[in-house]
């Protein structure tokens, strides 16, 4: 389907803030036609010549733990803490000495000689969807997103190659009451490609399965369906994703019809052993297909794990929830390590915040901005490092605080682009991609 935004009001969220109302146009009788709003690329040189560093990474794979984790009971545990602010769990032993991290993470603790964990996530806002755009776009904004995910800039600078999209959401974007971290201002060519859920029995990625079987023949004579929107699209001005579709369709026919494109989200090509290892799960699945994804060349990968919003009862959540996060986290490391993959691959681990210190009356752990946990790999990331530091309540960070900017920045230095480059809004405008931050020089060796 292609979402065409009309208009800015309609639906609202919990909190009763509007959003916008859509049309949406059907597949024309071919899943695969679906695509062209969301694949326009345009090739575009990041690197300046003589830039300070050059490109670590060529790729990013950011695993965005929506809800918020609470660093308090994973990886920044306070054992001499009041009952009310040390919850239940007790720390282990990594294989670094010195650093330890919460007993539900033993296969974290294993590879913890391939990370850096960052204490010192540190911002000042509470609210779901206004900060987790600031983190996955690195500015701060609205609740509605003014600004491009980090993502949908990497897919504005690097463009289009081969028939994989540059920018992938599994199972799709970050959303509370409605999707966020989205392309903003970039428009729907630098959206994510939503994968879908890799765990459903059967998967298959909709927009890449030609319907009843339609060969290239075929598809070329469905191409005729699409003059029935070309009228539309000449007389809708200013709509992104409406005004690109008939120049770009040939790019998502493209990709119904390649077997790269199939081959990379075809999980079922893993072995049953592999599989296994991940977790026969959505988390765990998702985290295997970012893997392959990267190996075929999608230039950043989000993997949408969220369900950490936990304000009652956090701990018989975090019994379930952290040894799947454990064993998923943990597969994707070892498996990017051992293949290879890990050496130009920037891996991002974070949520939009951390928790309260202080346990509620329902037993859990309220929104908390001022501290959170990071887990950065790859890419010349130090291996087995702590950067950063809470107070011994883990409220406040004590020692080189990391802000979103400090991250988004850092991500876009390690694949060579410019942080500070001046991309253009539909008006004319010239807007930073980022405003402030710093590349966290201090991650790598």
């Amino acid at each position: 389907m292609l979402d065409i935004v009309l208009n800015h009001r309609s639906n609202k969220n919990c909190e009763g803030t509007s959003r916008r109302d859509f049309l949406r146009i059907g597949s024309l009788g071919m899943a695969g036609l679906s695509l062209p709003a969301l694949l326009r690329m345009e090739a575009r040189a990041a690197t300046k010549a003589g830039r300070k560093g050059g490109n670590r990474a060529k790729s990013v794979v950011l695993v965005f733990l929506g809800g918020g984790i609470s660093h308090h009971d994973s990886f920044d545990l306070k054992p001499e803490a009041p009952d009310d602010i040390r919850g239940k769990y007790t720390s282990i032993d990594t294989v670094v000495p010195g650093i330890k991290i919460g007993e539900k993470l033993p296969l974290m603790a294993k590879v913890m000689d391939r990370l850096t964990l960052v204490r010192s996530g540190a911002h000042n806002n509470d609210h779901h969807e206004t900060a987790t755009n600031w983190v996955l776009s690195g500015r701060f904004g609205t609740p509605f997103g003014d600004y491009p995910a980090v993502g949908a800039v990497v897919a504005h600078e690097t463009g289009f190659s081969g028939t994989v999209p540059p920018y992938v959401a599994v199972p799709r974007n970050p959303s509370f009451t409605w999707e966020l971290g989205k392309s903003a201002f970039l428009g729907g060519r630098y959206e994510s490609f939503k994968a879908g859920d890799p765990n459903q029995a059967n998967y298959r990625v909709q927009d890449l399965q030609p319907a009843g079987g339609v060969n290239a023949k075929q598809a070329e004579r469905r191409e005729t369906l699409l003059q029935a929107v070309d009228g539309l699209a000449k007389r809708v001005e200013g709509n992104d994703q409406i005004a690109t579709y008939d120049e770009f369709h040939a790019r998502a026919r493209e990709m119904v019809l390649s077997s790269e494109a199939r081959r990379a989200f075809a999980i079922d090509h893993e072995s049953e052993k592999s599989r296994d290892r991940y977790g026969r799960n959505t988390a765990g699945q998702s985290m295997l297909l970012a893997r392959r994804l990267i190996e075929s060349g999608v230039r950043f990968v989000t993997v949408n794990y969220g369900g950490w919003d936990h304000h009652a009862k956090i701990f018989e959540s975090l019994d379930k929830k952290l040894p799947e996060f454990d064993r998923a986290v943990s597969a994707l490391v070892e498996d990017m390590d051992t293949r290879g993959v890990l050496n130009d691959t920037l891996l991002v681990v974070m949520g939009e915040f951390g928790r309260t210190p202080k346990m509620n009356k329902d037993a859990g752990r309220d929104h908390w901005g001022q501290a959170g946990s990071i887990l950065f790999a790859g890419a010349g990331v130090k291996r087995g490092f702590v950067l950063g530091k809470t107070d011994k309540q883990g409220a406040f960070a004590t020692q080189r605080p990391v802000s979103p900017a400090d991250v988004a920045y850092t991500i876009l230095d390690s694949l060579g682009i410019d942080p500070r480059k001046q991309l253009r809004a539909p008006d004319g405008r010239p807007i930073e991609i980022l405003d402030q931050g710093e590349t966290v020089n201090e991650l790598f060796a």
